[in-house]
């Protein structure tokens, strides 16, 4: 069958230029199922939605933020709420989400876009989002893992064995990314028809500001000029102002699938509660929110005992109708988290257009807000919740930990740099303390060996016990 096809070829070049007939048996080569060029929208779709999909993914085999701040408990097995970080790799799986499946394709939409036609100002602002997009992974991975690859990641041809960089060095490197960034949009011009904010580019440029607020007041205890600075000229600039600018990925159903749908209602498992922590802290508190986010049990509201076997499920509260839909967003950057980001800047004393005060009162509002809360039942909670100014690390730590409640990155950053609500050790946990970050990737070890030990040592440890080096409180 191979000969008679070969020479059937042959005989169809007969009268044909030569060049007409290697174009024709050079095209058999081409694979019309794996295209060796991809359009620089198809690849920021498949990053946009790679990060939103697993940095908000509850699964046990990827990031464990709801396991980190303890907002989430565990039913049919309870190794990850005792910090188990080994057995399921999850290290390696986010590591490769971020880097493999996220960060790659926007490097090769940023290659891609420069053989595309397109008008100066829209190429800029494709260009800029694909840059704002990377910084924000970026900054998720350094506020992770710490120290990471960074200035030599990506160069396949110089480089097969990247060095960490210095997690500070990449903060510095991210804020200036972000202001050079920023500086290139052109507002009154389109850029991609995203899956986030649609080509919408000063919305973009809110998001990139909101980006350098969080890494701003992730400085604060580290480095407090720095921290005011950044934070100051960030809000200045623009961040977030309202729920429609916030940083949200949708879901169709169809193709796309929120995170928490596809693990407690798509799977069949009932894996996952609210915690004990999370009911009694806003039990204490009287919490409106509660009535939209959980179930009650006999008429009152029962969370899982952290860092044991909570079964069965049907014991205890479990997450309302709100959280199980296919079609709910990811909402990775919240204006409920910048008000609260604001509202800490100016405990600190950051000039940041007003008192803390007013801003917790505005950040709590927003959350009510956002949940469906009435106006009437927000000022009730106000007045018997007001802002502590002798405590306020309790005050915003404790409000913007519940109101973070399913958005655990945003979360962990929280209860790291306010250490509020304090998180207990459960009794059989692996570790010695809560964890702080998560420890490199065990494929590391193996295939860029020396570089990550030297990583390991320089931080004090590959441990998730290890502190970030903002984290110093």
């Amino acid at each position: 069958m191979k000969n008679i096809i070969k020479i059937s070829l042959v005989s169809a070049c007969i009268g044909l230029a030569l060049s007409s007939c290697q174009s024709d048996l050079t095209s058999l080569n081409d694979d019309p199922k794996h295209p060796s060029f991809l359009p620089s929208d198809n690849l920021l779709a498949t990053a946009l939605y790679q990060s939103s999909y697993y940095m908000d993914n509850p699964s046990v085999n990827f990031n464990n933020y709801r396991f980190f701040t303890q907002q989430m408990s565990e039913t049919q097995y309870p190794d990850e709420t005792q910090y188990n970080l080994v057995t399921r790799n999850q290290p390696r799986n986010h590591f490769n989400r971020m880097y493999v499946y996220s960060i790659n394709n926007l490097k090769q939409a940023k290659m891609n876009l420069v053989n595309e036609v397109e008008a100066d100002d829209i190429r800029a602002n494709k260009l800029a989002t694909l840059e704002i997009e990377e910084i924000f992974i970026w900054e998720n991975l350094v506020n992770t893992f710490g120290d990471i690859p960074y200035s030599e990641a990506f160069k396949p041809d110089e480089i097969l064995t990247p060095k960490y960089d210095d997690a500070k060095t990449i903060y510095l490197d991210l804020i200036k990314r972000i202001d050079a960034v920023t500086a290139t949009i052109k507002p009154s011009a389109t850029g991609y028809s995203d899956l986030v904010y649609g080509g919408n580019m000063t919305k973009w440029k809110k998001f990139a500001n909101s980006i350098k607020l969080r890494l701003g007041i992730n400085l604060a205890d580290v480095d407090p000029a720095l921290s005011k600075a950044t934070a100051e000229s960030a809000i200045a600039a623009g961040v977030i102002s309202s729920d429609t600018e916030a940083y949200k990925f949708s879901y169709d159903g169809n193709t796309f699938s929120n995170p928490v749908y596809d693990n407690l209602v798509a799977s069949g498992r009932n894996d996952f509660l609210p915690s004990e922590l999370t009911i009694n802290t806003m039990k204490a508190l009287s919490d409106p929110r509660m009535d939209v986010w959980f179930t009650k049990v006999g008429g009152v509201y029962k969370g899982g005992v952290f860092g044991e076997l909570n079964d069965p499920y049907t014991n205890f509260s479990q997450l309302s109708p709100y959280f199980r839909s296919a079609t709910t967003a990811s909402n990775l950057l919240s204006y409920a988290e910048v008000a609260f980001l604001k509202a800490e800047a100016a405990a600190r004393g950051y000039s940041v257009g007003g008192t803390a005060a007013d801003l917790y009162i505005a950040a709590v509002t927003e959350s009510m807000r956002e949940n469906g809360v009435s106006t009437t039942n927000t000022v009730t909670y106000l007045a018997a919740n007001p802002f502590n100014v002798a405590n306020w690390k309790q005050s915003i730590g404790t409000q913007a930990w519940i109101a973070m409640f399913n958005k655990g990155f945003a979360s962990w950053n929280f209860t790291r740099r306010l250490d509020n609500p304090i998180l207990v050790n459960p009794p059989k946990s692996n570790l010695s303390s809560v964890p702080y970050r998560m420890p490199y990737s065990d494929q590391e070890y193996v295939l860029n060996g020396a570089n990550v030990n030297a990583a390991a040592s320089k931080i004090g440890g590959d441990k998730a016990t290890t502190k970030l080096f903002w984290d110093i409180n």
